[in-house]
């Protein structure tokens, strides 16, 4: 029997009004549920949220009829739920499977939306979908199904195809690992996975993610009172809290530069990641530097604009990817300024998020993190870092021929210039599991968060070109396997 040959235009003609027509809608009302992930919903059972989006997710999934396909949302006590399918190979005696990835739960709302958007609230502007979600990555199990529709529509050959969409990514997919567990033996011998979570250096081309940084996070808690008093009392005398966390915070981080000082956090960077981001600076210039929001201002020598760490596209490049970086994102005992009167507070907390490069192991550093931070606390306060998340970064495997070729034609297909390779700042725990799990397994990551999309910030937006295009190459992809 002869199969048909995957028609590149034709899929990227109908993927697009299947976008049209029906899944930019379903994103409009997935965005409107505020389904926060559990680290930020302690109580997201009793909100329902996350059931709402995982059974409207999961009834869409059966309702588009795609030929053998079986879903279960699947449940184990205590965890957050999946959504999982699987599809019959077609037309192939190939007993490989591709795996198709993406998650459900959102970032919280964070302030600072322009005026008319908001996180719970779709709307669309230039070609770009605002709302809390749709790019990261509430977009990827119906991008997914509709490829996979594609296929079948066209009657090319594909392999088996599995389907696993959680609802913990955002909190460290620490729910994923007794899934992938229970799962293992339904998976299958995973040839490829397709990973719809990462991001894109422009909205011009196929990008594929080469690495990803490890994650650990934490509160760090200074106390040196057990209630505040009256600062022109005992200023001076009583030292500040978060004076205490500045000098604490100088044993791990030397603030003029950034550049955290355990040796142990660092690493070499590959030869051939540094030869991948030299080529992408050369495609990028300096749009990998001006895509960030940089605040600017007026002053006596006229406009200033913030400056970057570096204006070496290749070192910006790096910095994102290869370097551990720390930053705070979130404080307590800290009054709003409207209510901040002329009290010695009793102590200070920060919320710390250090990034780590791929290959550094993040449980080590959260130990070495503990260590350094309470040991000899000045003034003899009460220091404690209280660590709730690590996961190892990630560094892809050699780029099997089959598949650089498969990416490359994609990319030239449905958007007219070559696939590139780009590392990523943000973390997937699953992509560990899986490379772990799968050694032999090839590894498509990608995803539509481009220049300004903006992911847990304020104004995220899903960009609609690159997304109908990037469904039609994902289809490509999964068509070309061997």
């Amino acid at each position: 029997m002869t199969t048909a040959t995957f028609d590149a235009p034709l899929a990227a003609e109908r993927l697009a009004r299947a976008w049209d027509e029906d899944l930019t809608q379903q994103l409009e009302d997935y965005i409107a549920i505020p389904a926060k992930s559990p680290a930020f919903a302690a109580d997201w059972q009793a909100q329902g949220h996350i059931d709402t989006v995982v059974r409207r997710a999961a009834a869409w999934v059966e309702q588009q009829q795609v030929a053998g396909l079986a879903l279960e949302v699947v449940r184990l006590p205590g965890r957050t739920p999946v959504i999982f399918f699987e599809v019959p190979a077609a037309h192939t005696a190939s007993t490989h499977t591709a795996l198709v990835y993406g998650h459900l739960d959102k970032q919280p709302e964070f302030e600072g939306w322009r005026a008319g958007l908001g996180p719970w609230t779709p709307v669309i502007q230039d070609d770009r979908l605002y709302g809390r979600g749709g790019a990261d990555d509430g977009y990827a199990v119906y991008a997914s199904v509709a490829a996979i529709k594609e296929l079948q529509r066209q009657g090319v050959a594909h392999p088996r195809i599995v389907g696993l969409f959680e609802t913990c990514e955002e909190s460290g997919s620490r729910d994923l690992l007794p899934y992938v567990d229970a799962l293992r033996a339904r998976l299958g011998q995973v040839a490829l996975v397709v990973c719809l979570d990462s991001g894109a250096g422009n909205y011009d081309q196929l990008w594929l993610t080469t690495s990803l940084r490890g994650m650990a996070s934490g509160t760090l808690r200074v106390e040196i009172l057990t209630e505040g008093v009256h600062s022109g009392d005992a200023s001076g005398l009583v030292p500040s809290s978060f004076r205490i966390m500045r000098q604490v915070l100088d044993r791990l981080e030397d603030a003029r530069t950034g550049r955290l000082l355990p040796a142990s956090f660092h690493c070499a960077v590959p030869p051939e990641r540094l030869a991948q981001a030299q080529a992408t600076a050369a495609i990028l210039g300096d749009s990998a530097i001006r895509s960030f929001p940089w605040a600017h201002h007026d002053c006596a020598g006229g406009p200033q604009v913030a400056l970057p760490t570096t204006s070496d596209p290749v070192q910006a490049l790096l910095r994102r990817t290869w370097e551990p970086t720390l930053s705070v994102t979130g404080a307590e005992g800290l009054p709003a300024l409207k209510d901040a009167g002329n009290v010695l507070r009793p102590y200070t907390a920060f919320k710390l998020s250090l990034r780590l490069p791929p290959t550094v192991d993040a449980g080590a550093c959260v130990a070495e993190m503990k260590r350094l931070l309470e040991d000899n606390a000045p003034y003899q306060a009460r220091v404690t870092f209280h660590a709730d998340g690590a996961a190892n970064g990630w560094n892809a495997p050699a780029v099997a021929p089959w598949l650089a070729g498969a990416l490359d034609a994609a990319s030239q297909a449905h958007f007219g210039a070559p696939c590139g390779y780009i590392g990523q700042g943000g973390t997937i725990p699953l992509m560990n599991i899986l490379s772990q799990g799968f050694p032999s397994a090839q590894m498509m990551v990608c995803g539509v968060l481009g220049p300004k999309s903006n992911a847990h910030g304020p104004n995220e937006f899903l960009h609609l070109p690159y997304a109908k295009r990037l469904t039609a190459a994902v289809a490509q992809v999964i068509a070309g396997m061997p």
